[in-house]
C-alpha cells in the first residue's frame, strides 16, 4: 500500500487528501448537525401543541362552567394536524373527544396535570407511532376546573428531519464535488508550479553546469514530482558545490597570478599606470606611486588633476584622449625636468581592448631612458671627435714637417750670428713660437690617436698621486687646496701611465683655472667591484659650467678660457686617452648634491663647482684580446 501510495503523483495525493479530509468532516459534522436540528425540532413541536393546548384550555373555560357540550365538541374540533384533543371535567370524565365512537379508554390516565404542574408533556409510544401528550389544566382564578389533552404526533417533524437530512446529504455531496473538482484545480496549481520550478532547476543546471560532477547519483525512476524536485535540487546543490570548490580553487590560483603580476610590475622600474576610458585610475605600480608621491591604495579613483599640475594633466589627459580616439599605439619620447634635474622617458600608451575588441581603458608606461640618452650623447661625441680627428691628424701631419725644418733651420743659424744680436732675438722669437705650434700638432696629433701609446700594469692611486704631488705646491701658491680621498684597496689598472697622468694633470688643471679666487678641488678614487671598473672622480668648487657650454666641453678648439690662456685641446686629448682605455668620462655642472666632499666647503668663494667623473675598467683580457699588451691604437 505504502509502495502503491508512493507511485502516486503528487496531484493525485493531494486531490485524496483533500476528498479525505472534507469527507471526514463532513461525516463528523452531519449527525451533530442532524441531532440539534431534531432536538429544535421537536423542542418547537412540543411548543406548538403547548401553545394550543393553552388556547384550547383558556377557551373551554365558559363552555365547561356552562356545560355546553355542543361548543366543547366544536372546540376539540378545530384544529386540523394534531392526533387527538379531548377535554375532562374535574373528576377526570371525559366530556368530549376527537376521536369516533371508540375512545381509548388507557388514554385518559396516560397524562395527568395538576396545580403544581399544570402543563405535562408525556410521550406515548402506541407502536405505529410516537405522539407527545399534553396534558393542560382549564383553571378559573387558579381553581382548576377541568383537563384540556392534546396529542401531537412526531411524524411530521420526523418527516421534516428526514427532509432535513435528505437536503444535508444532498448539499454534503454537492460541496464534497466542488471541493474535489476545486481541490483538483489547487493540486494541478501547484504541481504545474513544481514542474515548472523542477523544469526551470534542470535548463539552469543544463545551462550553467554542461558537465554533470562524476559523484551525482542517478536521477529516480519512481516518486512524484516532490521527489523528482528534491533530486533536482540535490543534483544542482551538489553541483553547485562541486563548482564552487572549483571557483574558490580558481579564485587562489587567480589571487596568486595576482600577487605574481604585482610583484612583477612593482619590481619594474618602469612607470606603469591603468586607465578607464573616462580617465580615471584603476591601479598602478611602485615605480608611478613614487613618482607622483601617492600610495598604491589611493590611486584607483583618482585623475591626471589629482596627480600632477594642471598644464601637465591637461597633456596626459588629451594624450590619453587621442589614444583612445584614434585605437593606436602611441609612442614617443618626453622630457621631463624637475628640482632633481633633467630626465628623458620613452612613453608608450596602448588601448586595452576587450574579448569583442571594444576598447576599455589605457595602458601607459613611461621609462627612464636618461642614461640611453647621455651614451647616446657620447656616441655622437666621439663620432664628431672621430671625424675631427682624422681631419687634425691630416692637418698636423702636413704641418709637422714644415714646422721641424723651420725649427732647425732657426736653430742653425742661431749659432751662426752673434748671441746678443737683435737677429738672435728676433730667431729666439721664431723658435719658441715655432716649438709652440709643434706642442699644438703633438696635442693634434694625440688627439688623432696618431702617437704612440705604451699600456702596462700600474697603480691607480699612485698615478693619481702623482699628478696631485706636481701641482699642489703650485696650486697652493693660488690659494687652491687639494683634498683627496682615496680608496685603499689600491687598484691595479692596465694603461699608458703617462697619457693617463697627463689626463689627471689637465683635469687638476681646469679645476684651478675655474677657482680664479681660490677655494677646493676634491679628488677621489672609488673601485667598483660590481662593474669591475675603477673611477676617479675631480670637483671644485668654482664657477662651474653654463648648461650651453657642458654639451660642447669635449669638443676639439672649444674654451671658455681667454684669448691665449687655452688652446681648447686639452678636454679633447683627455677624451681621446680615456676612449683609448675603453673608459668613460663626464662631466656634471654644479656638483651633485650627493657628491661627498672629503673637506667642509662652505665659504664666500663656494661656487656651484664641477664635477669630472672618469671611469677605467679592470678588464685586463678584454683590452688584450682587442688591442694586445703592447698595441698601438689607430
Amino acid at each position: 500500500m505504502k509502495r502503491l501510495f508512493s507511485r502516486l503523483s503528487f496531484e493525485t495525493k493531494l486531490n485524496l487528501g483533500i476528498t479525505t479530509i472534507i469527507a471526514t468532516m463532513a461525516l463528523t459534522l452531519l449527525p451533530l448537525v442532524v441531532s440539534i436540528t431534531k432536538d429544535a425540532l421537536l423542542e418547537e413541536h412540543r411548543k406548538r401543541g403547548a401553545d394550543i393546548a393553552a388556547s384550547l384550555a383558556v377557551r373551554a373555560v365558559d363552555p365547561l362552567l356552562a356545560l355546553d357540550f355542543l361548543r366543547l365538541r366544536e372546540l376539540v374540533a378545530e384544529p386540523r394536524d394534531v392526533t387527538y384533543i379531548f377535554i375532562q371535567d374535574r373528576a377526570g370524565r371525559i366530556l368530549a373527544h376527537s376521536f369516533g365512537p371508540d375512545f381509548p379508554v388507557d388514554l385518559a390516565t396516560a397524562n395527568h396535570a395538576d396545580p403544581q404542574n399544570p402543563m405535562r408533556i408525556q410521550l406515548i409510544d402506541n407502536g405505529m407511532e410516537r405522539i407527545d401528550d399534553i396534558a393542560t389544566l382549564i383553571r378559573v382564578h387558579d381553581e382548576p376546573i377541568g383537563t384540556v389533552r392534546l396529542g401531537l404526533s412526531r411524524r411530521a417533524a420526523s418527516e421534516i428531519l428526514d427532509h432535513l437530512v435528505a437536503t444535508l446529504m444532498i448539499i454534503f455531496l454537492t460541496g464534497l464535488t466542488l471541493a474535489s473538482a476545486a481541490g483538483t484545480l489547487f493540486a494541478r496549481t501547484i504541481t504545474s508550479r513544481l514542474d515548472r520550478l523542477q523544469s526551470r532547476a534542470g535548463a539552469l543546471r543544463q545551462r550553467h553546469l554542461p558537465e554533470t560532477s562524476p559523484t551525482l547519483p542517478d536521477p529516480p525512476h519512481q516518486g512524484d514530482e516532490i521527489s523528482a524536485l528534491e533530486h533536482a535540487f540535490s543534483a544542482m546543490a551538489r553541483e553547485l558545490d562541486h563548482r564552487m570548490g572549483e571557483l574558490l580553487q580558481a579564485q587562489r590560483r587567480l589571487e596568486e597570478q595576482t600577487r605574481l603580476l604585482s610583484t612583477v610590475l612593482d619590481a619594474n622600474p618602469d612607470r606603469i599606470c591603468l586607465r578607464d576610458t573616462r580617465m580615471i585610475y584603476h591601479a598602478a605600480n611602485e615605480a608611478f606611486c613614487q613618482a607622483v608621491g601617492v600610495s598604491k591604495e589611493d590611486i584607483p579613483g583618482r585623475t591626471d588633476f589629482d596627480l600632477f599640475a594642471e598644464d601637465e594633466a591637461e597633456r596626459r589627459h588629451l594624450e590619453g584622449r587621442d589614444v583612445l580616439a584614434s585605437g593606436q599605439r602611441m609612442e614617443r619620447q618626453e622630457q621631463e625636468t624637475t628640482a632633481q634635474g633633467s630626465r628623458w622617458f620613452h612613453v608608450i600608451q596602448i588601448p586595452v581592448r576587450g574579448a569583442r575588441g571594444r576598447i576599455l581603458g589605457l595602458l601607459r608606461m613611461e621609462r627612464d631612458i636618461t642614461a640611453m640618452k647621455d651614451y647616446e650623447r657620447q656616441l655622437i661625441q666621439s663620432q664628431k671627435i672621430e671625424s675631427l680627428g682624422k681631419l687634425a691628424g691630416g692637418v698636423a701631419h702636413e704641418i709637422n714637417t714644415p714646422l721641424g725644418i723651420i725649427l732647425g733651420t732657426t736653430q742653425l743659424l742661431l749659432d751662426d750670428v752673434p748671441a746678443d744680436s737683435s737677429m738672435a732675438e728676433d730667431l729666439r722669437t721664431i723658435e719658441r713660437h715655432t716649438k709652440a705650434c709643434r706642442k699644438i700638432v703633438a696635442d693634434l696629433l694625440e688627439f688623432s690617436h696618431a702617437s704612440t701609446s705604451e699600456k702596462v700594469e700600474m697603480c691607480f692611486n699612485n698615478s693619481v698621486m702623482e699628478a696631485v704631488s706636481l701641482v699642489r705646491h703650485t696650486f697652493s701658491l693660488d690659494q687652491v687646496t687639494i683634498a683627496t680621498d682615496l680608496d685603499d684597496s689600491f687598484p691595479i689598472i692596465y694603461g699608458d701611465p703617462e697619457e693617463l697622468k697627463q689626463v689627471w694633470i689637465n683635469l687638476l688643471t681646469n679645476a684651478r683655472d675655474a677657482l680664479p679666487q681660490g677655494g677646493i678641488i676634491a679628488v677621489r678614487t672609488t673601485l667598483l667591484r660590481a662593474e669591475s671598473c675603477v673611477r676617479l672622480e675631480v670637483a671644485d668648487t668654482g664657477i662651474g659650467i653654463d648648461a650651453a657650454s657642458i654639451s660642447k666641453v669635449f669638443d676639439p678648439f672649444f674654451t671658455t678660457k681667454p684669448v691665449g690662456q687655452g688652446t681648447g685641446l686639452g678636454l679633447s686629448v683627455s677624451y681621446s686617452i680615456i676612449e683609448k682605455h675603453k673608459g668613460q668620462i663626464q662631466v656634471h655642472s654644479p656638483v651633485p648634491e650627493t657628491f661627498p666632499w672629503p673637506v667642509p666647503v662652505d665659504g664666500p668663494h663656494c661656487g656651484p663647482g664641477t664635477l669630472f667623473t672618469v671611469t677605467i675598467p679592470l678588464d685586463h683580457a678584454s683590452l688584450e684580446d682587442h688591442h694586445g699588451p703592447h698595441s698601438r691604437p689607430r
